[in-house]
């Protein structure tokens, strides 16, 4: 890998590290204003809806302006949303428009990895992304945690510092060619570009699959941080700090889970992968039986260690797809409308049965049955595909 692999690396790892951190700040906060306990979960809500709302944009952002500007001017984003938070505004307001700037970042974060490198190391540079992202999660969790327990403020003050130091690193990122660039830019355009993106990543065979694990996988990665929390305080009577740092595990396994993948898988084998998302689904059903915290503690790490090892081989065939048919930045905005979306049906069904008051375990079995439905489904379907690069 080059040196300006390693600029955007570092600053993907800052401002992933800022994200987690936040969030559990966040939750924190909600709980120190007595907010319902389903405003949790609608936190997050907050923050991927600006994914599904801004997608037809983002992309063609990041495709008509250098990558490394995009990214720079997202985390200026993220700044003025942690600034709201500490100044007062309300958390679900605020870690809103940190997910605006979230938004934004995406396309341009991964896009820009398909103009820097050639399509035999997207695998391996997914890998590093994915495990530098996951090590941000780990530490994020707790350090969030920790600072939930001690000083929100202050809290806060350091993860917009952590933000703008990520704005630094990527202000120094080259500026590569413009790809893609928009014809016209008027609004009727864009959206159509946007459909017509969608539409070919949709049709093509290679496309549809990666789009629909990592839709599943990311949908189902954000209610399992929930899940974990929720789980973690009523059956171990974990405090917050104690559950973030059990939801850590599953960051480790993920990490685990890429570097293996980045290793092993080639393109050409990605969708042989999928099999694994079924045996994760079974391990959390299995957590309904688990009550200690040494045993929850392994069985998390080997969840994260499946996802990441089958969610790396499909990130990369993904975007090497969208890079070909449609250009990078359009097809990570698809990407993340299709997650996002994904995420947002997963978190309204999780908030639905929190406010029914079904008992988190039956919550985590329904979770965990629903994902070994789904990829049962997808590797039923896709297991006969043939990959060529």
């Amino acid at each position: 890998m080059t040196k300006k692999f390693y600029i955007i690396l570092i600053a993907q790892f800052l401002s992933a590290l800022a994200d987690n951190a936040l969030l559990f700040t966040a939750i924190a906060l909600l709980a120190a204003i007595n907010a319902p306990e389903w405003h949790t979960p609608l936190l997050q809500q907050f923050f991927v809806v600006s994914y599904i709302i801004l997608a037809p944009f983002v992309g063609s952002i990041a495709d008509a302006f250098p990558k490394g500007s995009v990214m720079f001017s997202s985390n200026m984003i993220k700044v003025f949303g942690c600034g709201a938070m500490i100044f007062g505004m309300p958390p679900l307001y605020a870690y809103g428009i940190v997910g605006i700037g979230a938004a934004a970042y995406s396309p341009a974060k991964y896009g820009i990895l398909t103009e820097l490198l050639p399509s035999n190391q997207l695998v391996a540079a997914n890998g590093w992304m994915e495990g530098s992202t996951v090590t941000a999660i780990i530490f994020g969790a707790i350090l969030g945690g920790m600072l939930a327990t001690n000083n929100l403020q202050l809290g806060m003050w350091i993860i917009g510092g952590l933000y703008l130091a990520a704005a630094i690193f990527n202000y120094y990122i080259p500026k590569l060619p413009i790809d893609h660039k928009l014809e016209q830019k008027s609004l009727f355009y864009i959206l159509k570009d946007f459909l017509h993106a969608f539409l070919t990543l949709w049709k093509d065979p290679l496309g549809q699959v990666s789009l629909a694990v990592t839709t599943l996988f990311w949908g189902a990665g954000a209610t399992l941080r929930l899940v974990v929390l929720m789980w973690a305080a009523v059956i171990l009577n974990f405090s917050i700090e104690q559950s973030t740092q059990l939801i850590a595990m599953v960051a480790v396994g993920i990490a685990v889970g890429s570097v293996v993948a980045s290793r092993y898988i080639t393109l050409e084998s990605s969708v042989r992968v999928l099999p694994a998302g079924i045996v994760m689904g079974c391990l959390v059903v299995a957590m309904v039986f688990v009550h200690h915290w040494v045993i929850a503690g392994i069985l998390l790490f080997i969840i994260g260690a499946l996802s990441g090892f089958f969610v790396v081989p499909l990130n990369a065939l993904l975007q090497h797809r969208g890079h070909l048919l449609i250009g990078a930045g359009h097809s990570i905005a698809v990407q993340n409308f299709n997650e996002h979306i994904g995420i947002l049906i997963m978190l309204g069904f999780y908030l639905l049965m929190v406010k029914a008051d079904i008992h988190i375990n039956l919550i985590t079995a329904i979770f965990g049955v629903f994902i070994i439905i789904s990829m049962s489904i997808i590797n039923r379907v896709y297991r006969n595909i043939h990959i060529t690069s």
